[in-house]
């Protein structure tokens, strides 16, 4: 669990960083950051997605999550986690800069959503080697400096999500390594890909997009690839 517990703390200190000196940007540089973020998750998503060796299984892994995460309502979830964080620190007046649920929903998503938290956290509870989520959390560091200087402290708050997915990642890691498979990864990966294009749409304000009803297609897509492996086996 080390390199899940340095990477919560580099996003906990990357977003207060930011969050705190956020504040003396004017709003052109905070505008002109954003996009140039976009722009990067446009380009982390493209590597990503590039990953799949067929696209119809990225397309049927979005379809199917897409319909579930609806059912589930997980957008709204995730919303109300937010508000309710939001709600709980609104007293304290420096922590209310910024779209503090926009900020959580979207920095929880981008620190999530990679192939660099699956296989990194499943590497560390397997033979404790946090390289590859050391790695992770400098970049995410780094990320959340610039996030949260535009959206806020709710990019602080995504601390906790790490600590939860990649925690949980982390714990079941025997039982994820005896599964996946590297066509697996591969297809989950491209299907990732696919949701960060997504965040950087809504991060560019060109539409509104109820992204983490998207996210139950990160388990479709190696539970597809599974039942092509049974059907051409």
């Amino acid at each position: 669990m080390i390199g899940t517990f340095v990477n919560t703390a580099t996003v906990l200190a990357g977003g207060l960083l930011g969050t705190l000196f956020g504040s003396r940007l004017s709003e052109r540089i905070r505008e002109t950051v954003m996009t140039g973020m976009s722009l990067v998750v446009i380009a982390l998503g493209i590597k990503m997605t590039l990953e799949t060796s067929n696209i119809l299984i990225v397309l049927g892994s979005i379809t199917i999550g897409s319909i579930l995460g609806e059912v589930l309502h997980l957008q709204r979830q995730l919303d109300s986690v937010g508000l309710w964080l939001e709600a709980v620190t609104s007293r304290f007046s420096f922590l209310s800069r910024g779209n503090f649920s926009q900020g959580f929903v979207t920095a929880s998503l981008v620190f999530c959503v990679g192939p660099m938290t699956i296989m990194g956290s499943i590497q560390d509870g397997l033979s404790g080697d946090s390289s590859l989520l050391l790695v992770k959390s400098v970049l995410d560091g780094f990320a959340a400096i610039a996030f949260a200087s535009v959206m806020g402290m709710g990019v602080t708050f995504s601390a906790i999500t790490v600590l939860l997915v990649q925690g949980a990642l982390t714990l079941g890691s025997s039982l994820f390594s005896n599964v996946l498979t590297q066509g697996m990864v591969s297809e989950l990966t491209a299907t990732g890909g696919v949701i960060m294009l997504g965040i950087a749409i809504h991060m560019l304000d060109l539409k509104k997009i109820r992204l983490a009803n998207f996210l139950p297609a990160l388990a479709i897509a190696p539970l597809i690839v599974w039942i092509s492996g049974i059907i051409q086996g």
